[in-house]
């Protein structure tokens, strides 16, 4: 959003009467290179509230971090490269990679190895306007990192990622429509790789959060291969996506928020069949998991899965706390059972 590297400034040291005015201070990140930070960790282990969980869903447990470093938050997106290590964006346009911890029981118990680094343009400087590095979405294939923007609402594909903070973007992506009639905040949230075996396999599926067509339903697309062109997405209960993720099985998982005054926040998941992601289809899922205010969330953005040996899967979660001291940044993780 265009107010958010005041946020960052003004969340991060609206408490500076009680901290070193030093602190308070983002660091300078050259082209090129990457910032390591310490990230601290709080342990939870209660979702609290009445959240609603679907059979096989359960939730495993979770860390609300913070750093010293000013830049650290507003996530907006992460994928797993393996079982511990991770790339994510900030949406204040920065790259973040890292791996996490667990204790004696296999819970989350911390991240270590975290990095930033800022998105370069195309002639390898950072952008002076973060207008124009709103990053809402991340997909991984291969050596290349698939991102995109809001605002100015394109996607690109970043490489090479053996290199992060050396990244360059390609030329904005085609699509299927006129990315012009999307709303300013409400762009690509979710991009993901179909897997094998799906109706698009090797195709990149994005969907917007909160851009509606004439009849309501919000514009999706699948990029490349030869089932390339729209769908949309039937929205519910005014929730907004935030991110998607595809199971194993080639069903694509919807992470879903909802903010208002009057009901607070919301988290949702939503579960799509994947044989329904064609073009000109309106697909529809049931849902997985509802929480309200009263749980342990907070404006959640990110979602990725991590398969395990035995079928399962942990679903990995993350907020965006706005650089805003009145939200956090959580992760969050639960484990989906298939069900007979």
């Amino acid at each position: 959003m265009p107010d958010r590297s005041a946020r960052m400034l003004g969340g991060a040291c609206a408490l500076s009467v009680l901290v070193a005015l030093s602190s308070c201070t983002p660091a300078t990140i050259l082209p090129g290179e990457m910032l390591p930070i310490a990230v601290e960790s709080d342990v939870i282990t209660d979702l609290g509230g009445n959240p609603a969980l679907a059979p096989g869903l359960t939730f495993l447990g979770g860390v609300e971090l913070s750093s010293p470093e000013p830049l650290f938050g507003a996530f907006s997106s992460i994928r797993f490269r393996d079982e511990q290590s991770f790339l994510g964006v900030f949406d204040t346009g920065y790259w973040i990679e890292g791996r996490i911890l667990r204790d004696g029981d296999g819970r989350l118990a911390g991240l270590d190895a975290v990095r930033l680094a800022p998105l370069l343009d195309a002639s390898g400087r950072e952008s002076r306007s973060k207008f124009l590095v709103d990053a809402e979405s991340l997909a991984l294939n291969g050596d290349r990192a698939f991102v995109g923007f809001e605002q100015r609402h394109r996607v690109v594909a970043y490489a090479p990622l053996a290199d992060l903070g050396k990244a360059l973007p390609s030329a904005p992506l085609a699509f299927p429509f006129d990315l012009d009639i999307l709303h300013s905040n409400g762009g690509f949230e979710s991009l993901v790789v179909a897997p094998k075996g799906s109706p698009v396999e090797g195709a990149l599926v994005a969907i917007t959060e909160k851009s509606f067509d004439e009849n309501g339903n919000i514009y999706a697309a699948i990029v490349g291969g030869p089932l390339a062109g729209e769908f949309r997405v039937r929205p519910r209960d005014d929730f907004d996506i935030t991110d998607a993720a595809f199971l194993p099985d080639g069903d694509l998982l919807l992470l879903e928020r909802r903010f208002s005054i009057a009901t607070g926040v919301g988290m949702r998941l939503r579960r799509v069949e994947g044989t329904s992601i064609l073009p000109g289809a309106v697909v529809d899922g049931e849902i997985l998991f509802e929480a309200n205010y009263r749980s342990q969330i907070d404006n959640m953005e990110g979602l990725d899965v991590i398969p395990e040996p035995d079928g399962s899967v942990r679903l990995i979660v993350v907020s965006d706390d706005n650089h805003s001291i009145l939200q956090r940044t959580l992760m969050l993780e639960f484990r989906l059972t298939p069900q007979n």
